[in-house]
């Protein structure tokens, strides 16, 4: 049994996300989860919303709320619908916890006693309109390095290239939207990053089996240009961790807070010790998370988060947990995601076009979608979604393979034998067949993903259901019963077991309909994995009741396609 933590990429609180963001981070590592419980091991996954920085204080001045409430707000929201979605999260938290202030003003003292923070005067954008400094994210203007007009202060969404708001050109308030800005001066931390830079680059090269999309753009970041540049990592803003040294108030940050994306990957480890909080566990208990020297020397570290949040999973939270000087674990793996666009182009929240996660559950279930999203998961490059190719999937895998076969089974042994598992019959050369092709499928499906390979993992698993089908068609129980009911009633007690496996293995994707298919043969919805397809093709004995399941996938029409392309094409 192994140890296993994971994380996925905390949301922004600001609204309620897409399904690009749902399948960027959150979803397959859900998936990856849940396969590694199945498989025995003990895994802690954690998330959490990002409460800090200017789009918390930006939605909540949309919404008319005070930054606190709304976040308290949104928090619930979100957190209900990553339920909806059955994410199988250990703890959710909140990075504007007490635990993740207390940790990051920790951090930050061990950076300085590392002599790694400085103070620097700088000038920075000051809006005459709104009467304040404009943080990065409250500005926008056009990329020095691209030339895209909506690059933000801190960073070019287009081409990822890290910026400081002084960089923009033709720069404009977010709030006001008033161009009579200018750099006025102010003074703030700054992190070395520039004296890790060696250590980081060490550290990349040796993770020789993250995706190249992981170690590309970390090597982006280390040898553009004049290499890689020290870092400010605090803000004049009123919403956010205050900038202390530990427990002590550092001498001229009165006012200020740590920058979001300094706190926020903190948050992972914070989050952790919430839920020791909210479990009555020990300090001990989630440091053997984290502190190697606690025990996490023996746990297997994974992130799971989209490529434009790359950059600070392997430059700043590395730098900030090297430069501590402290045993804090660092994560083994990397899965780095593309984007999944809309029908050819962006999701957008203010023109209503794209799923967003609330409208997904209104319309089906949570299944349709994880499947989909999974099969079609945006791993080597961008992925689109489509309603066609949607209907597609979810009318031909679930429905059509997996669905076609719980029902078909279920049905023809109620009607033969009644809802039991019958006796007589003796396996054969199908069913040795079948049990080789069991095997190698299973096998393909588990190496993948150990390999956090979400796409192939999914076409194994659909290979998997495909051979049950192919079985009951050459078999023909329903036509072998005429002749020989203890030949077609041994056919029939290998499907039913075969319908069994399924409901087991492929809970990381579809669990609630593995939940109700489970339910419906009276076997455990917590089932381990199999030893082997020979057992598992044999656990059900002669004598097992079961019930015939509800239709587990129904079929979407091509006018519900129709409609949906309609309400979501956007303004």
């Amino acid at each position: 049994m192994q140890r296993i933590l994971i994380t996925s990429a905390i949301p922004y609180i600001n609204g309620v996300k897409h399904l690009g963001n749902l399948v960027g981070s959150m979803l397959p590592a859900d998936a990856y989860a849940r396969f590694m419980r199945l498989r025995g091991h003990e895994v802690m996954f954690i998330c959490a919303t990002d409460e800090h920085g200017t789009p918390a204080e930006l939605a909540a001045a949309a919404a008319g709320e005070p930054v606190a409430e709304f976040c308290a707000r949104m928090y619930h929201v979100q957190k209900g619908l990553y339920d909806g979605f059955r994410l199988s999260f250990d703890h959710f938290g909140r990075s504007s916890s007490e635990r993740n202030h207390k940790l990051t003003q920790h951090f930050a003292g061990a950076l300085a006693d590392a002599g790694l923070i400085y103070e620097v005067e700088q000038e920075q954008m000051w809006s005459e309109a709104d009467g304040r400094f404009l943080p990065d994210r409250y500005i926008e203007g056009t990329c020095p390095n691209c030339g895209a007009t909506n690059a933000r202060g801190d960073q070019c969404e287009t081409c990822t290239k890290q910026l400081d708001p002084t960089d923009l050109i033709d720069p404009r308030s977010v709030i006001s939207g008033s161009t009579d800005v200018h750099p006025r001066k102010t003074k703030h931390l700054f992190m070395k990053q520039s004296a890790l830079a060696d250590d980081i680059r060490a550290w990349i090269d040796t993770k020789t089996d993250w995706p190249v999309l992981a170690t590309s753009i970390a090597r982006k970041w280390l040898d553009d240009g004049d290499g890689l540049q020290d870092r400010g990592i605090t803000r004049d803003l009123d919403w956010g961790v205050p900038v202390k040294r530990g427990d002590e108030d550092w001498p001229g940050m009165k006012g200020k807070v740590f920058y979001v994306w300094f706190d926020a990957p903190i948050e992972y480890i914070a989050a952790t010790a919430e839920w020791a909080d909210a479990n009555g566990k020990t300090e001990a208990d989630w440091r053997r998370w984290w502190r190697k020297d606690e025990g996490a020397q023996d746990v297997r570290y994974l992130q799971f988060l989209a490529k434009d949040n790359i950059p600070f999973h392997t430059i700043t939270f590395p730098a900030t947990i090297m430069g501590s000087g402290e045993p804090w674990k660092m994560v083994d793996y990397l899965k780095g995601f593309n984007w999944l666009t809309y029908q050819g182009g962006k999701f957008s929240t203010s023109s209503g076009r794209g799923v967003f996660m609330d409208q997904a559950l209104d319309i089906l279930p949570p299944d349709y979608w994880r499947w989909w999203l999974l099969s079609n998961a945006p791993e080597s490059a961008d992925s689109d979604f489509t309603w066609e190719a949607f209907q597609g999937g979810v009318n031909k895998d679930l429905a059509d393979v997996l669905g076609n076969f719980a029902s078909r089974v279920t049905k023809f042994c109620r009607s033969k034998f009644g809802e039991v598992i019958p006796d007589g019959g003796t396996p054969g050369e199908a069913e040795a067949a079948l049990t080789v092709e069991v095997q190698k499928r299973l096998d393909a499906y588990a190496n993948a993903m150990e390999a956090v390979e979400m796409r192939k993992a999914t076409a194994e698993l659909r290979a998997l259901w495909v051979a049950g089908n192919e079985y009951l068609q050459h078999a023909a129980p329903w036509s072998v019963f005429k002749t020989d009911p203890e030949q077609a009633a041994m056919q029939v007690r290998t499907a039913l077991n075969l319908a069994a496996l399924y409901a087991n293995v492929s809970r990381p994707f579809i669990p609630d309909s593995c939940d109700t298919l489970a339910t419906a043969l009276n076997t455990a919805t917590n089932a381990p994995w199999p030893d082997s397809a020979e057992e598992a093709l044999t656990a059900l004995p002669p004598g097992h009741t079961f019930t015939v399941p509800e239709n587990l996938f129904r079929k979407i029409e091509d006018a519900e396609r129709e409609g949906w392309e309609a309400q979501f094409a956007g303004a």
